[in-house]
């Protein structure tokens, strides 16, 4: 089949256009390469892409750009489109609301529109684990109230899933609307903890922890992610949403351990006060996921750790 994905030449949307390719797919790859961190990385993804068998094709764009995207899809017969494209990140959302709000959103919007109008029935989309806010129920499920939002970031993926759910009501769209928890390994972005505190100790220098190390996540190997995303592509819903995590919570002073071991390194701790918009814990009831999508993470944390490690030690940008 043919597969739109967009965000492709990045961290989780890479392994995902690979999987595609592997599985006899023709892919297509939308990505603006913006600066929101080295647009060499995400080069350097392509690169990897384009090493495959396989029909692949880069389309370098913005979904905010209407006109792009319906040339796009009106321009090839999708059978479905995986969405991924979005400005991420909890802190960087606090600095720029507006620039979240109009690509998370209206890009979603935009996307939306331009695959109604061109018969495009199904599309997965990624929300996050950051749409439970400050939830005392752990762990998190699907049907919990998420009314509790405290990031921008968080906000515009709440607006995405009731853009997914208007589609599918009023429209007839199939979605799967997918909430990632912290998913890390090769590829993964810098910015995210887990790679900025690996090449930070690398090099000697202080890791900054914000808080007093107790924050716990649901730290999430990019392989069983990638296994909850394909699984989505090859049923119907309706319009669903199913968590992706691991569903067993690290806390950040056992994340800085493990970096430690598979390092070799002990980290200096740069300690900073708490910060806006983070949340105290997450953590995925994921049993929805098993029942419909068949999906059992098997990278526990400790096994995870040390194959990002060697991965980063291969490919310093």
């Amino acid at each position: 089949m043919n597969v739109l994905v967009t965000g492709g030449a990045g961290f989780i949307g890479s392994h995902v256009c690979e999987q595609l390719l592997r599985s006899g797919h023709a892919v297509w790859a939308l990505d603006d390469l913006n600066d929101f961190y080295s647009p060499c990385v995400k080069q350097a993804n392509l690169r990897e892409i384009q090493s495959l068998a396989g029909r692949f094709e880069f389309v370098p764009g913005d979904v905010t750009d209407r006109a792009a995207l319906a040339g796009l899809l009106g321009g090839v017969r999708f059978d479905q489109v995986i969405h991924l494209a979005a400005r991420s990140g909890v802190r960087r959302s606090l600095q720029e609301p507006a620039l979240y709000q109009r690509v998370n959103v209206e890009g979603t919007a935009n996307l939306l529109e331009a695959a109604r109008l061109n018969g495009v029935k199904k599309i997965t989309i990624a929300s996050s684990s950051s749409v439970y806010g400050v939830n005392a129920k752990v762990p998190f499920s699907e049907s919990d109230p998420i009314f509790s939002a405290i990031s921008p970031y968080a906000a515009s993926k709440l607006a995405c899933e009731a853009l997914g759910h208007v589609y599918h009501h009023v429209y007839g769209l199939d979605i799967a609307m997918l909430r990632l928890f912290t998913v890390y390994g090769p590829r993964q972005r810098p910015d995210l903890a887990i790679c900025k505190f690996a090449r930070l100790m690398s090099a000697g220098r202080p890791i900054p922890v914000f808080g007093d190390g107790s924050a716990l996540r649901d730290y999430t190997y990019i392989s069983d992610t990638l296994e909850g995303i394909m699984a989505c592509t090859r049923q119907e819903f309706g319009y669903e949403v199913f968590n992706l995590g691991e569903s067993q919570t690290v806390s950040l002073c056992r994340l800085v351990e493990l970096l430690e071991a598979a390092l070799g390194c002990k980290a200096v701790i740069e300690r900073h006060p708490p910060q806006a918009g983070d949340v105290p814990v997450t953590c995925a009831d994921i049993a929805k996921a098993r029942e419909r999508l068949g999906y059992n993470p098997r990278v526990k944390i400790e096994q995870g750790i040390p194959l990002f490690v060697d991965w980063l030690r291969q490919n310093q940008f």
